[in-house]
């Protein structure tokens, strides 16, 4: 008799351009940080789940794929395994899907006032660790979508959450340092979907508060984090005294001496700002720091979960590529356009569409028109009608192919290609 295959999971594979083995290479890295053992699956087994000859995958593989995915078992095609009551480990926890985001603080909040004669409730370990599991989530909606207003709600949502589960119970100071680094670091991802969505007095507000609550946390590492934000806000906003004050109080911590890693993030994004000062010479001096300093990092060292989602070689290749292009300095910014395309990780949607909009006008700027409009047309149409940036960025291939040769073929072909982007990119 044969089994009807996963339509489900076939098509969400699709929407998301997932091919069977770059799933299976981010379930195994989902299943690694979920179990702290690297998973076992390849594209094979992926073959089987699409086939529907697997009906539901085994119980850790399961989780790392709702938590990569964002969706529940059932949403993807699944039939849950069943367990009887005796059997079930006690430990295991539902998945958390992301569309329970803000339902989920409601709920949290309103379980939390307990009548006035019960004990307090303990506040432990575990509940950082569900708050941190949902974290993990808004880095992911993130890095696909990027600057969406409805990632810095939910990030905000989550930060004002970890502080009402402060007042919900009895902690411990390590506990209690635990949460106010968790609503830091919600907060400042709030701060950096503003940034992203060039709403910059959004961003100001999340990070006074995110500067306050990372204080009280004591957390070098979220601290490190946002100060850094702030030199990349103060950068897009064409500040660079106030961009460079701020990404020195981050270079300045003590993380950036016990890590490396931390110490390259910091030296690429000073390059990043000395480029916006037009300083050719310290650019270069500074992205060789970085890049000497990141070969130097340990990469099985512990970090948090946005510096593990985001930074390596091919987020340094992309500050690089931007440093080369406020330098106009565009046969370099194409070379480091190229590297970072080549690593960047199959979750980043957002990174590949950025890269490869400054990768057009790089080629653009050095006239090679056709490059160009390829590059251009490869951005993914949602990125290209949604995202601030992308859409700035596509903008000006548009405005600079119209100037540079109006009545060419490769301009013909993108303004007939722009129209069809929702009259969003002209």
């Amino acid at each position: 008799m044969s089994v009807p295959p996963n339509h489900v999971l076939v098509e969400w594979m699709s929407d998301q351009r997932l091919g069977s083995r770059e799933l299976a290479e981010l379930v195994n890295k989902a299943v690694a940080e979920l179990t702290g053992r690297p998973g076992g699956l390849d594209d094979s087994n992926i073959r089987a789940w699409r086939s529907g000859r697997v009906r539901c995958p085994k119980s850790v593989q399961l989780r790392a794929l709702e938590h990569v995915s964002g969706k529940s078992a059932t949403d993807l095609g699944f039939e849950r395994r069943t367990r009887s009551p005796a059997t079930a480990p006690a430990q295991e926890e539902p998945p958390v899907l992301r569309r329970h985001l803000v339902q989920g603080a409601v709920a949290i909040a309103a379980s939390a006032a307990t009548p006035t004669y019960a004990a307090p409730r303990r506040i432990g370990i575990t509940d950082v660790e569900r708050l941190q599991q949902r974290f993990a989530d808004i880095i992911a909606s993130d890095h696909r979508h990027g600057g969406q207003q409805t990632i810095e709600q939910q990030a905000a949502a989550l930060s004002d959450e970890a502080l009402q589960l402060q007042a919900s119970g009895a902690a411990s100071q390590r506990v209690r340092g635990y949460l106010y680094a968790s609503a830091a670091a919600f907060r400042s991802s709030a701060m950096w979907a503003a940034i992203d969505g060039r709403r910059y007095n959004s961003a100001i507000a999340h990070m006074r508060e995110a500067q306050q609550l990372a204080e009280m946390s004591g957390d070098q590492a979220i601290k490190f984090r946002i100060w850094s934000h702030a030199g990349t806000m103060y950068r897009h906003m064409k500040r660079p005294a106030d961009a460079a004050a701020a990404n020195d109080v981050a270079r300045n911590l003590a993380i950036t001496r016990r890590d490396p890693l931390f110490a390259s993030l910091g030296h690429a994004r000073h390059a990043a700002i000395h480029a916006t000062a037009a300083d050719l010479r310290a650019t270069r001096r500074s992205f060789d720091a970085a890049q000497e300093a990141m070969q130097r990092a340990d990469p099985d060292a512990q970090r948090p979960v946005w510096m593990r989602a985001f930074y390596d070689q091919a987020e340094l290749d992309s500050l690089a590529l931007s440093a080369f292009m406020s330098l106009a300095e565009y046969d370099a910014a194409e070379a480091h356009a190229h590297r970072c395309l080549a690593a960047l990780r199959p979750h980043m949607h957002r990174s590949r569409a950025i890269t490869t909009s400054r990768l057009a006008l790089a080629q653009l700027r050095q006239g090679d028109l056709e490059p160009a409009v390829t590059s251009a047309m490869r951005v993914p149409q949602d990125a290209a009608t949604s995202h601030p940036r992308v859409i700035e960025m596509l903008a000006a291939v548009g405005a600079e192919l119209r100037k540079k040769a109006p009545t060419s073929s490769p301009t013909r072909l993108w303004t007939e290609y722009a129209r069809t982007l929702k009259g969003t990119v002209k």
